[in-house]
C-alpha cells in the first residue's frame, strides 16, 4: 500500500509560501519569496536527498505543479532532482476539469480528489510525496490522509503567508523518527503517524475551590 508523505519547507511560524524565489508565489502581497535559499548548505542537501531516496511519485496542487513544470524539465540532465521529477509520475489536484498537464508522466486526480487518493493509497506502488501545495495539504490533513511528514524548519519568522496547518486538520499524534540540524540552523524532522492524540493532566487530583470557581467562570 502507498503512503502519503508530506515534504514541507516551513518557517518557525509555519509559513510555506515561496521558499525558492521572489517570483515563485507573490500572491497576497507576500514579500519574502526566497527565504529558504540562504539556509541551504551541504547538510540540507543531504536531508532533502534522503527524503527523495525512497520510491516516490509526486502529489502536487495545481499551483505548485505549474511552478515545477516551468522549472524542473529545464534543469538539464546533470541535475539529479530534475531528472527524478521528470521520470516519475506527477499526480495533480486541480479544480479545472479541462486542465491537460503537458509535463510528461503527469495526470490529474479527477473531480473527487479525496476518493482518488484513497484508492491510490490502497494500491501497490511508490509513495506519494507532496512538495509545496498548501491548499492541497489542508485537504490531506482535514481528511486524515497523511502518513508521514518531513518538516524542514528554518530559523526565520515570516509573520504571514500560506501555512502548513490551518483550522480543520484532523487531530493526529506523531512520532519523531529522526531529527538533524544543519550548520545553517535548519532542523530536518521526519515524523510518522502515532494514532490518536493522547492527553493527560498536571492538575491536582482534588481541585481547589479557586480552581472550581475559575472553571465556573469559563462556562
Amino acid at each position: 500500500m502507498r503512503k502519503i508523505v508530506v515534504g514541507a519547507f516551513m518557517s518557525l511560524d509555519g509559513v510555506m509560501q515561496a521558499p525558492g524565489g521572489p517570483d515563485e508565489d507573490p500572491v497576497g502581497g507576500f514579500r519574502h519569496g526566497g527565504w529558504a535559499v540562504p539556509y541551504f548548505d551541504e547538510a540540507m542537501g543531504a536531508a532533502v536527498d534522503a527524503m527523495l531516496s525512497r520510491p516516490i511519485d509526486l502529489l502536487l496542487g495545481r499551483k505548485t505543479y505549474d511552478i515545477f513544470a516551468a522549472h524542473w524539465p529545464y534543469a538539464g540532465p546533470d541535475d539529479p532532482i530534475g531528472t527524478l521529477f521528470d521520470r516519475i509520475t506527477k499526480f495533480v489536484a486541480t479544480r479545472d476539469p479541462d486542465f491537460d498537464p503537458a509535463w510528461k508522466n503527469s495526470r490529474t486526480l479527477g473531480p473527487d480528489v479525496v476518493a482518488t487518493l484513497r484508492k491510490l493509497k490502497s494500491e501497490d506502488g511508490p509513495d506519494l510525496l507532496t512538495q509545496g501545495s498548501t491548499d492541497l495539504l489542508q485537504t490531506l490533513f482535514r481528511e486524515d490522509l497523511v502518513d508521514e511528514l518531513y518538516a524542514f524548519v528554518f530559523p526565520v519568522v515570516l509573520g504571514g503567508g500560506k501555512r502548513l496547518f490551518a483550522d480543520g486538520a484532523a487531530p493526529l499524534a506523531l512520532t519523531l523518527e529522526s531529527s538533524k540540524t544543519s550548520p545553517s540552523g535548519v532542523t530536518a524532522n521526519r515524523y510518522s503517524r502515532a494514532g490518536a492524540v493522547r492527553t493527560g493532566s498536571f492538575e491536582f487530583e482534588q481541585p481547589t475551590a479557586a480552581e472550581l470557581e475559575r472553571r465556573r467562570k469559563l462556562r
